[in-house]
Formats: C-alpha cells, sequence, structure tokens
C-alpha cells in the first residue's frame, strides 16, 4: 500500500483513513493475495486456453465487431485501466444506451446472453489480475462517471484494486432485473443500487483477510451453478 501523504488528495480525509488503517494492519495478506493472484490467474489462462479460444470463434460467429470488451473502468487509488471483457453486446453498444445493462436489453447478443449468464464474460479479466489493475475479489470497476459520484466513504474501495467479483457482485447478480422498469437506468443506478452495493464493499474492507477473499470466491462458485 502506498504511505498515507501519497494517496490521491481527494482520498486522504477522515472517511477513507478508517479503512487505510484496517488494510494496514492487513499487509501480510495484502501480499499474500497479491501472490496468489499471479500464480492463479496464469494458471487458469494456461488450462483455460482451449475454453477461451471457442469463445472467442462463438463471439466473431454471432456477430460483428471486436472479441473483447475494451473500457476504461476505475482501479486502485484512482487510476484509469482498461478491462478486458469478451463482448456480449452489439459493436459499440456503449455508445447507443445507458452504461448499464438492463434485463431484456436489446444490445445483447445471443451468444452474450448466455455468456452473461454463465458469467463467462468475465473471463478475459484474468488478464487484468496478471497486470495488477484487478484482483479476483474486490469492488467491481465502474466507469469514470460513476466514480465521480461517489462520497468520500465509498473512496476507500479505490485502496484496493478492482475485483472480478464480490459479496455485492453476489448480492446484485440480478442487478439487469432491478434497472428493467426504470425510466432512467443511470440516475437509478447511481441514486439506489450503487450506495447498496458499496455498503457490501465498505464492510468487505473492515472484515478483509485472505480468507474470507477464499470464501467469497467459492461463494461465487455457487451463486453461478444456482
Amino acid at each position: 500500500m502506498r504511505k498515507w501523504e501519497d494517496l490521491p488528495k481527494d482520498m486522504q480525509v477522515d472517511a477513507v483513513r478508517k479503512y487505510y488503517i484496517i488494510l494496514e494492519k492487513h499487509r501480510g495478506s495484502l501480499i499474500l493475495k497479491r501472490i496468489f493472484d499471479i500464480i492463479v490467474a496464469c494458471l487458469l489462462l494456461i488450462v483455460l486456453s482451449p475454453v477461451l479460444v471457442v469463445l472467442s470463434v462463438l463471439i466473431k460467429v454471432d456477430s460483428e465487431g471486436p472479441i473483447f470488451f475494451r473500457q476504461v473502468r476505475v482501479t486502485r487509488y484512482g487510476k484509469p485501466f482498461r478491462i478486458f471483457k469478451f463482448r456480449t453486446m452489439v459493436n459499440n453498444a456503449d455508445k447507443i444506451g445507458t452504461q448499464v445493462t438492463t434485463k431484456g436489453d436489446a444490445r445483447v447478443t445471443r451468444v452474450g446472453r448466455k455468456l452473461r449468464g454463465c458469467r463467462l464474460d468475465e473471463l478475459p479479466q484474468l488478464i487484468n489480475i496478471v497486470t495488477g489493475d484487478m484482483t479476483f475479489v474486490g469492488t467491481r470497476p465502474e466507469v469514470e462517471k460513476y466514480v465521480a459520484k461517489y462520497t468520500d466513504e465509498m473512496k476507500a474501495t479505490l485502496l484496493l484494486p478492482a475485483g472480478v467479483t464480490s459479496m455485492a457482485s453476489i448480492e446484485y447478480k440480478d442487478e439487469e432485473k432491478l434497472l428493467e422498469s426504470a425510466d432512467n437506468a443511470d440516475e437509478v443506478y447511481v441514486d439506489k443500487i450503487l450506495p447498496e452495493k458499496m455498503k457490501y464493499n465498505l464492510e468487505a474492507i473492515e472484515k478483509f483477510s485472505f480468507w474470507q477473499d477464499l470464501r467469497t470466491m467459492a461463494a461465487t462458485v455457487i451463486a453461478v451453478i444456482k
């Protein structure tokens, strides 16, 4: 972790300090977390390479456009990065609609709907884990316009890399259904859903441990299978 005085100025606030002190006491677990991320992500990329190739072909055959969806998201200390995801929507979908997806969204492709259902579209994020922009367990990376809406306390989630999964992701796995009837999906997400998800994310920092991360990963597998 960076020293307190080296954090971005907008993170050097009392609301963040509480969480910084908690994480500072777990430096050993943070190192173990990073080692685990690198080893497991590399192994999974090797083992799952045939699956990644097959999914890439299916995406390309199903609709025009690139295989990967590369969008700027925000990770640790407010750093922007480009996320890797399998493309599940029509090309340039982010330019013809909201930046959140609703149930029955017409922009989602046939193959994309299947990938989303099993969360297979998240597999390429193993690359982001290896590069250090992401971790297996942590707050899901938001786009910059949503991060700009963070309260001071929410900024504490930026003390750690963005995650592939979290308890918030599990609890809100049907988020698209919640946004289905919204007149303004972006507004509902920022005003209602994001604050509730952040309660889980901040609680996760308060209870942080490497073993808790493993439990969250196991819970994610169970949630996907159900």
